[in-house]
This record gives structure tokens, C-alpha cells and sequence, in this order.
């Protein structure tokens, strides 16, 4: 081998030895980014699974809220519902002590009551559904119990007597009004 032939083995040695320490820095360079990559990715992906969290807690707290909400407004249907009847008796008992003239402390005694009774219930959020002969029949507002042949020709498809009264508490109807409608 020649000075010039060793020569240029040493140089291509020297620049083969740089390059491989080029590429090694480089592949440092690369798995440095890819580590850093890597935990940008991870903090994102952390930061969405957070945020989702934090979503799904917020969904619960306003969807726990609106039904405490609910069940505050309808806590007392139940106990509505078992004193409509009590209403009821309280008014076909006042319909026939009128009818007695005899008895008008009893008949003031009884109405005095149910007022007590309506006033609070009223306070409670009980409100009678208005409904009056000659009305239109809606079968979304109103129970149709029965058809009779209409007295009129006017009155047919509307009601012609309310049996019992409908009520609504707060802006639920907890009882339909019941009628009779012409055929």
C-alpha cells in the first residue's frame, strides 16, 4: 500500500467515524424528540381524559339539581292525590245542605272548612283546571266519561256537564277534569 492509499484510509476511517458519530447524535436528537413528542402526547391525552371528567361531573351536578328540583315541586302529588277526594265530598256535602234550609250553621261550619282546606292547598300549589259547559272537548285537557245525545246541535262535540273537576299542581295536571260530552 502506498503513503496516498493509507492516506486516504485514514481520511474515509476519520470521515466514516464522523459520520456514524453524526448519525448517533442525530438518532440522540431523534429519540430526544420522541421522548418529548411522546410526552406531549401524553399530556395531551391526560389533559382530554380531565376535561371529559370534568364534563361528565358538571352533567351530573345540573342533572342531580333538576331533579331535586322536580322532586321537590312534585314531593306533595301523592298527598294532592289523596285529598282531591276529600274536595270532592266536601263540595256534594255543601250542595246538599244547601238544599236544607234548616241547617245553616252546619252549612256555614262545613263551607268555612273547606275554604280553610281549598286556601291551603292553594298555598301548596293546587290550582282547579277551568272548565265550563259548552266548552270544546280536547281530549289532551279534558277525560271524556261518557257521550249523550246533544240537546242542541250547537253543543255538538262539546262538553255539556263537568263530573268532576280537574286539578293541576304547579304546572302538572294531576287530574283531569272528567266530562260529558255531546254527540
Amino acid at each position: 500500500m502506498s503513503k496516498k492509499e493509507k492516506t486516504n484510509d485514514i481520511e474515509n476511517d476519520q470521515i466514516d467515524g464522523v459520520q456514524n458519530e453524526t448519525i448517533e447524535v442525530e438518532e440522540q436528537v431523534v429519540e430526544e424528540q420522541t421522548v418529548e413528542e411522546k410526552l406531549q402526547a401524553e399530556l395531551k391525552q391526560e389533559k382530554d381524559k380531565f376535561l371529559r371528567l370534568f364534563a361528565e361531573f358538571e352533567n351530573y351536578k345540573r342533572r342531580t339539581s333538576k331533579e331535586r328540583l322536580e322532586l321537590f315541586s312534585t314531593a306533595s302529588e301523592d298527598v294532592m292525590k289523596t285529598l282531591l277526594p276529600i274536595l270532592d265530598d266536601f263540595e256534594r256535602a255543601l250542595t246538599h245542605i244547601e238544599e236544607d234550609k234548616e241547617a245553616e250553621e252546619l252549612r256555614n261550619g262545613v263551607l268555612l272548612i273547606y275554604q280553610k282546606l281549598v286556601k291551603t292547598l292553594e298555598q301548596k300549589g293546587l290550582t282547579v283546571v277551568m272548565v265550563e259547559k259548552g266548552d270544546v272537548f280536547n281530549a289532551d285537557d279534558h277525560e271524556a266519561v261518557t257521550q249523550i245525545p246533544a240537546p242542541s246541535d250547537d253543543l255538538k262535540g262539546k262538553i255539556i256537564d263537568v263530573i268532576e273537576k280537574g286539578y293541576k299542581l304547579g304546572e302538572k295536571v294531576i287530574r283531569f277534569p272528567k266530562v260529558v260530552i255531546g254527540q
